[in-house]
């Protein structure tokens, strides 16, 4: 292959494979030490990756989970949930040309299973809404809602913490699940999955506007957290946004796609996010110092022969191919059982915190992308010894 009239440095990288792979077979303990190096800062960066990942799916997990044409919240409200609008600014949006329905989605938190109040932190998240309407489009939640019309009976999350119990393997056995929330008497007639995340609390509950009453009094239904609006087949929803923003005060009013960057734009407000780039970020630069140690030892190891190699004939290009080579074998020796304990990992702390870890494609290629770049950075910088290879020196 040719680029420009010379040849190409990546032909140069697959002659020089074999020199490489010798180079680095040389010296066995140090290929080991080479590789853990690599396979650490390979762990270091997918687990901060896949928090931050954690960290951007549970501050949408909420708002994708939901169904509607137009979402209305309070026009100071941060984060859903954070703040509430009167229930009659719904209505009045009902009256919209092109709105077909409203329906609103009350969220509080609620102590579960008769904690005393010493131990909120075992906080459930409580949703609640008219079951005859479709508010989320989880599978699960649009096959039970009708059973929400028992009175006292709830939906609960499969992904909530242990501290909550055993419910969903009670649930299973049983069919039913009798406990307490808000010392109040309530039954788990059904199980979904919305996900537990830095958000959701330890906990998710889906129950039906009566069942809220009981628990949080009649004036609870007067605060409305989320209004999701159904539009006509053939309204402009454009417009309709438009209109009821003009004519209804205190709302602001999101599309589906809106509703979603709204709830990922506040939380990467929040230090965690920064926090997780921050440790990818070191972990990236522990690898590119462990492998530019090696790398660097290897050349002046083999300073001679180099020096020998240019004597016969070989140019510094060639020779910068044999760095780069080790480079890039290092990086895929590397990059082999980093993913594989990372892999564990994802799946142990999974299982220990009920967090949805999840190593997707996009992970994977990112961190197999930066390996290679670590280790070819890593490369150039300790190329720099072979200009000290001096021909003369062997003679």
């Amino acid at each position: 292959m040719k680029i420009f009239g010379f040849k190409s440095f990546f032909d140069k990288f697959l002659d020089q494979r074999p020199l490489a792979i010798a180079q680095l077979s040389h010296q066995k303990v140090r290929l080991t030490v080479a590789m853990g190096g690599i396979a650490f800062a390979n762990v270091l960066i997918f687990m901060q990756l896949g928090f931050l990942s954690l960290f951007s799916g549970g501050a949408t997990a909420l708002p994708k989970s939901m169904k509607g044409d137009l979402f209305l919240l309070n026009s100071t409200t941060e984060f859903i949930g954070s703040n509430g609008f009167d229930l009659i600014r719904l209505y009045q949006a009902a009256g919209i040309k092109g709105v077909v329905n409203t329906t609103p989605v009350y969220t509080s938190t609620a102590t579960p299973w008769g904690y005393s109040q010493q131990k909120k932190s075992f906080e459930a998240r409580v949703y609640a809404f008219n079951p005859s309407q479709q508010v989320f489009s989880i599978p699960d939640v649009i096959r039970q809602q009708s059973l929400l019309n028992i009175p006292n009976s709830v939906l609960f999350d499969r992904m909530a913490k242990p501290d909550f119990g055993p419910i969903p393997q009670l649930f299973t056995n049983k069919g039913n699940v009798t406990a307490v929330l808000n010392n109040h008497r309530i039954s788990v007639v059904g199980l979904f999955n919305l996900g537990n995340s830095f958000f959701l609390g330890s906990g998710n509950l889906i129950m039906s506007e009566a069942t809220y009453t009981k628990l949080f009094g009649e004036n609870a239904l007067k605060q409305v957290s989320i209004g999701v609006v159904n539009l006509e087949s053939n309204a402009d929803k454009k417009a309709v946004k438009a209109a009821i923003e003009a004519n209804i005060p205190g709302i602001k009013v999101y599309t589906h796609e809106e509703l979603i960057r709204k709830e990922l734009k506040f939380q990467e407000t929040t230090a965690v996010g920064p926090i997780f780039s921050f440790g990818a970020i070191m972990g990236f630069i522990v690898g590119v110092v462990i492998v530019y140690q090696v790398l660097y030892a290897d050349v002046n190891d083999h300073l001679a022969e180099y020096a020998t190699l240019k004597a016969i004939g070989y140019s510094d290009i060639a020779l910068l191919g044999v760095i780069f080579s080790e480079a890039i074998i290092l990086a895929l020796l590397g990059f082999i059982p980093g993913f594989a304990v990372s892999f564990w990992m994802y799946d142990f702390l999974g299982n220990l915190t009920r967090l949805e870890l999840i190593m997707n494609t996009e992970i994977v290629g990112t961190v197999f992308i930066l390996t290679i770049v670590m280790c070819v950075m890593s490369a150039a910088i300790a190329s720099g010894k072979l200009r000290s290879a001096d021909p003369a020196d062997v003679f």
